[in-house]
């Protein structure tokens, strides 16, 4: 039989006030809050921090404080990736991010999902689904990626956007929901 923390990474319905879940909540609650009091240059208190927190990350990925996280396990960074201020990821599913993506303030990735079906939320089950993000990807300010959203390589994700659906890779969104925009010429 699967445990709780099992049903939930595979974004199978599971019950979050499980004792294994909470512990872990716990856990990365006071990792982030250690990570959020330090200040950026002290790169030497930051990396152990990451190293506890995080799946993985790459060399050379920077990530400005606050940052907040449910797990922070479940979150798995290339390399050269930036983080703007006040990101927020719910990672009760993997989120996965490529190598030098570029990050804007008050970002949101959510793999945190709810069941659709009312009796399922009415029994207090959860459940959520895995965010893939490509590499070269930018992602303005405030943008929102919902569950089981995928972006592709070199896409652009407009500030402000409600990403309900795929990215193509190369693709320019922007709105609530995100839609594609016209290809303009670069400078």
């Amino acid at each position: 039989m699967s445990s709780e923390k099992d049903k939930m990474i595979a974004g199978e319905l599971y019950r979050p006030g499980d004792a294994e879940l909470c512990a872990d909540r716990a856990r990365a609650q006071k990792l982030t809050r250690k990570y959020n009091s330090t200040i950026v240059g002290e790169d030497a208190k930051r990396a152990p921090i990451l190293d506890a927190l995080l799946g993985s990350y790459g060399e050379g990925t920077a990530i400005r404080a606050p940052f907040y996280v449910d797990y922070g396990y479940n979150i798995h960074l290339g390399r050269d990736i930036f983080f703007n201020y006040g990101c927020v990821l719910l990672d009760v599913c993997p989120i996965t991010i490529g190598d030098m993506t570029q990050i804007g303030p008050m970002v949101q990735i959510l793999a945190a999902d709810h069941p659709r079906a009312a009796a399922d939320r009415d029994a207090g089950l959860e459940n959520g689904n895995p965010v893939t993000i490509g590499r070269n990807v930018w992602i303005g300010g405030g943008a929102l990626i919902l569950p089981g959203v995928t972006v592709g390589d070199d896409a652009i994700i407009g500030a402000g956007a409600a990403v309900t659906r795929d990215v193509a890779p190369g693709a320019t969104v922007a709105g609530n929901p995100a839609r594609p925009l016209p290809v303009r010429p670069g400078p």
